[in-house]
């Protein structure tokens, strides 16, 4: 139960005075639908109100704050015309401009013959002086009340600046007195002021360098967040290792019949990564592991291995992948490589229907299927293993926590072990998974190509089709990506769709077109047909992004390349250069293109490091899109910039496992604080792992 102390900042929105349904909802799509959500909405910008000109020395375009008396009301005859109010100073006059004004309110407002003080931006407009629809007009003895310096908050269509302002005032002043959290030593290092004044602070900048995540008050505020996070995460962490595991220990003899017939021999960081998961797996304690490695750097090889280890023992082994492209071009590489195993393999997707169905469920419940390979269908309550003993998560990012927990409750002391082909930046790493051990691949397999990289402006469309012609004349297999966002996910299918038929107007019936809409027997049809050579060049959203094998396709066109973030653009241009030819990415872009967009662009050109990518990726956009967390069901953070904080994260990361060690159940005075402190970031769930610990 969250403490009663954090009930007023719990109250939705619509509790701050002010605030009545229509501003409740716009606030809540803003910011969320608590006061403490408003909170965390920090300014991005300030008015500075402090410069106050006669009328006079007042420039045009400048924000000023002007001493007035009012002179005259001047209504308009007709509706839809200006109502003006006629003030002066000893400079000369000033006119206040309003539209749509009902009622007598501006006569009550500034009263004829009153001195008011008046603040907005001025305009010079037909050899006069205005100032339409004032920020603030104050009687002389409210203008104290004025902040010289005004936060400017992000705002949504419908919710004025000024109500945005007032609700976080009233919302700061429900603040409660919380106990400190902090040490008070590091307190002192940093020179941070208390949780309530730094958030305060942070709401009320004097200067530019005040919004800044450098700023003391918005460092002890991202401080606060991750502490939080990574207390909850060494608390998920620690609930999960005292769950009974169990010692999963093979001979080896299925691994080696496999090794002995791969065309390759296995890269230093598998063998690396294949040791520490077989450590894991033969500890009794469960595994709980992240396999991180770059587009083609040998992932499924190491599941595979790991997966044999799980059948030799006598068990069962799953692998689970996010979308059922993936899941069939598993089914399709594991079959091949464990082929020498004599281990079967089952494919189980929502497509599987009936008796095929039926039949597959009892082969897996009576044990007779070694390693089963799906899609979320793995988890569902009729899928019964005989004794599953190892997950594996393909592309974690894709699935929450929840799903994760589902698989592994399929067996008993179930062994996690999860895949990324996005690479991921340490800071993300251990904000997002920090309760998983990690491996990293960091070679590729021997004989792989160097993919050359280009850029180039869209309206040099024509020349990219006769590359693409050459291409194909000397046997080629071309993948040409159009984007699809979200959004407008109907108009980008239509462009890929015209640019579908302008390509087969030119090349014929060698064209295929795939995406997300196209029912899962015709999207199978089309790949398979690219996949044999039947289709020589593929029309396809982001839907070949992860997973697809086609060793003969070298060249990869993306258009508006601008609007895909990096790791995306690094992981589609890993669909090519998986064969022994040499490989061309061609990325396209609309002009003209923003300081962002030309780094990121820059950065694939130089570089076929994913790690690095994914750095840069992480500081040229933020967390929240590297992974999509929105999707993703990881903690999104609010006030802590990843990449502007890194060194914090690492404190917080020391902080929590020390604070753990001396007080695991948090029972002291400050472990009572830390507990307020996961309630008041809604890390909600870790605080039952301690209570259950």
């Amino acid at each position: 139960m969250r403490p009663e102390i954090l009930f007023p900042l719990f109250a939705p929105v619509t509790a701050l005075p002010g605030v009545g349904p229509r501003f409740g909802k716009l606030l809540e799509r803003l910011t969320g639908p608590a006061v403490i959500d408003l909170l965390w909405h920090l300014p991005d910008g300030i008015i500075d109100r402090s410069f106050t000109p006669t009328i006079k020395a007042a420039p045009n375009g400048a924000v000023a704050t002007i001493k007035l008396t009012v002179d005259a009301h001047l209504k308009p005859r007709h509706p839809r015309q200006p109502y003006r109010v006629r003030c002066r100073d000893e400079t000369g006059f000033l006119h206040l401009v309003y539209f749509h004004v009902k009622g007598d309110w501006l006569d009550k407002l500034l009263p004829v013959g009153e001195t008011r003080w008046v603040s907005g931006r001025m305009e010079h407009f037909n050899n006069e002086i205005q100032i339409t629809h004032p920020d603030h007009v104050l009687a002389p003895d409210e203008f104290a009340r004025m902040k010289p310096n005004e936060p400017v908050y992000g705002l949504t269509s419908g919710l004025p600046l000024r109500t945005v302002q007032k609700s976080v005032d009233a919302a700061l002043a429900r603040l409660p007195a919380l106990p400190e959290w902090q040490e008070p030593s590091l307190l002192r290092q940093r020179q941070w002021m208390p949780w309530a004044a730094a958030l305060a602070a942070a709401h009320a900048p004097g200067n530019a360098a005040e919004l800044l995540p450098e700023a003391p008050a918005r460092q002890r505020l991202a401080y606060d967040e991750l502490l939080a996070n990574q207390l909850a995460i060494a608390l998920v962490r620690a609930h999960t290792k005292r769950l009974p595991g169990r010692s999963i220990k093979g001979a080896g003899t299925l691994r080696q019949k496999v090794l002995d017939n791969l065309p390759f021999s296995l890269t230093a960081s598998q063998r690396q990564a294949l040791a520490e998961i077989a450590g894991d797996m033969a500890s009794p304690a469960r595994m709980l592991r992240l396999l991180q490695g770059d587009v083609g750097s040998g992932k499924t090889v190491v599941a595979l291995l790991a997966m044999l280890d799980a059948v030799e023992a006598g068990a069962q082994a799953a692998l689970m992948a996010p979308t059922e492209i993936l899941a069939r071009q598993h089914f399709a590489t594991l079959g091949k490589l464990a082929h020498a195993s004599g281990v079967e393999i089952a494919l189980l997707t929502g497509r599987e229907k009936g008796r095929t169905r039926d039949a597959l469920l009892q082969r897996l419940a009576d044990g007779g299927i070694g390693i089963a390979v799906g899609t979320h269908a793995l988890f569902q309550d009729d899928v019964i293993f005989g004794d599953l003993a190892l997950a594996v998560i393909d592309e974690q990012h894709r699935f929450g926590v929840e799903q994760r927990i589902a698989l592994s409750g399929k067996g008993s002391g179930v062994d996690i072990l999860v895949m990324t082909a996005t690479p991921i930046p340490r800071s993300l790493m251990l904000t997002s998974y920090g309760d998983l051990d990690a491996s990293r691949l960091t070679e590729k397999p021997a004989g792989r190509q160097k993919v050359t990289t280009r850029t180039l402006p869209l309206d040099r469309l024509d020349e990219v089709i006769d590359a693409a012609r050459r291409a194909l004349e000397q046997g080629a297999r071309i993948y040409w990506i159009c984007p699809l966002v979200e959004e407008s996910e109907l108009v980008d299918l239509a462009a890929a769709d015209e640019r579908a038929a302008q390509l087969r107007a030119i090349f014929g019936e060698r064209v295929g077109l795939v995406h997300g809409r196209l029912k899962g027997a015709e999207k199978d049809r089309v790949m398979a047909g690219f996949a044999t050579g039947a289709i020589d060049l593929l029309v396809a959203t982001t839907v070949v992004e992860v997973g697809v094998d086609v060793p003969e396709a070298t060249v990869m066109v993306v258009e508006h390349a601008e609007r895909f973030g990096l790791a995306q653009l690094h992981q589609l241009r890993g669909r090519i250069g998986r064969g022994d030819k040499p490989s061309a990415c061609l990325l396209l872009y609309a002009q003209p293109l923003g300081e962002t967009a030309k780094a990121r662009l820059k950065i694939l050109r130089e570089s076929d490091d994913g790690f690095r990518i994914a750095e840069e990726d992480l500081r040229l956009r933020g967390a929240g899109e590297v992974l999509g967390t929105r999707q993703s069901g990881m903690p999104e953070l609010r006030l802590a910039d990843l990449a502007a904080h890194a060194d914090l994260l690492a404190v917080a990361r020391d902080d929590a496992r020390l604070a753990l060690s001396r007080d695991p159940a948090l029972e002291s005075p400050r472990g009572q604080a830390l507990r307020t402190l996961l309630y008041l970031f809604q890390r909600d769930q870790a605080v039952k792992y301690l209570r259950s610990g």
